[in-house]
């Protein structure tokens, strides 16, 4: 992929599968005291680095003693007891005499890319420990019940985002049966419309019922109906996503919707849902003319007056 020039394909660079890589994200961590490398290499005197070794693998770590940022910036393989033109130390030498080493220290381009990448990560790690607060609130109510949640911030654990509060209310009747679910969304009065709020809430229907198109929305509360027994077998679903640390994925919808046509246009751009007209609740992302019509907006269509047509997604 470096021949290529495919360098988007190797991000996040921390996590690519390379013994001196996953050495270097072991050795050092947030507290430097539990730093674990081999000591300085001596010589690299303009440049002070710290060794580590896995294998025959050799790597310099420069830290940057502003952010605090630990950077792998020189790995190598130590060939014919260090004599060796292409040994790892023989390398870091002739670049160290020749002022060489000074090129090894990260870019703007490089700062920038590790911000993105640690921002990507904060979230994902966000992500799960939500689907693993979700998984426990489901755990107690998924016969019957309502659970409240605290949603912390991604960053300042200490200071709360939202309450999710989510009830299961099952319904046995002789001629309907169903498990109805509402989950509503309580966002601290800073957080109220925020990016964030919205991606915590996309990621809890997610997780508690993956159907796109499968949930209803009034105002900040959110809810569908499920068979008899359905929320009790999606823990045990999650408890697998939360074993292997994954993220539940969403499942697209199945059939194309008829919405008003200023509301689709605006919300495919932004991202954000609309509300077909047979009830549906989605966000329209996909192509419509791949999917069969759905009866029930293609019925409603029809009863309306003459008028500003609707599109669907």
């Amino acid at each position: 992929m470096l021949d290529e020039g495919r360098l988007d394909k190797l991000h996040p660079l921390s996590e690519l599968p390379h013994p001196i890589i996953a050495k270097a994200m072991a050795s050092f961590g947030m507290d430097a005291s539990a730093d674990n490398h081999a000591g300085l290499i001596v010589s690299s005197t303009r440049l002070r680095l710290m060794e580590i070794r896995a294998g025959q693998w050799r790597g310099g770590v420069w830290r940057d003693e502003e952010s605090e940022v630990h950077w792998l910036v020189a790995a190598g393989l130590a060939k014919g007891e260090h004599q060796d033109r292409d040994d790892f130390y023989q390398r870091v030498q002739r670049e160290n005499d020749s002022g060489g080493s000074a090129a090894w220290l990260p870019t703007e381009a490089d700062v920038r890319l590790l911000k993105r990448e640690t921002a990507a990560r904060l979230i994902t790690a966000w992500e799960l420990n939500i689907q693993r607060q979700l998984l426990d609130a489901l755990r107690e109510i998924h016969s019957g019940g309502t659970v409240r949640i605290d949603i912390a911030h991604p960053v300042r654990a200490d200071e709360r985002v939202c309450v999710v509060e989510i009830e299961v209310v099952p319904v046995r009747d002789e001629s309907y049966e169903a498990d109805e679910f509402t989950v509503e969304i309580l966002a601290e009065r800073a957080y109220a419309g925020s990016d964030l709020v919205w991606q915590l809430t996309v990621r809890a229907l997610i997780t508690l019922s993956p159907p796109e198109q499968g949930w209803d929305r009034y105002k900040d509360t959110y809810s569908t109906i499920a068979e008899p027994g359905y929320f009790t077998t999606r823990v045990a679903a999650l408890e697998s996503l939360v074993a292997e640390n994954a993220l539940e994925e969403s499942v697209p919808g199945d059939h194309a919707h008829y919405a008003h046509r200023q509301h689709l246009a605006g919300n495919t751009i932004e991202g954000k849902a609309v509300r077909a007209m047979c009830g549906v609740y989605f966000v329209p992302t996909q192509d419509h003319d791949s999917l069969p019509c759905c009866p029930t907006c293609r019925q409603r269509l029809k009863e309306l007056p003459p008028g500003p047509g609707a599109d669907g997604e």
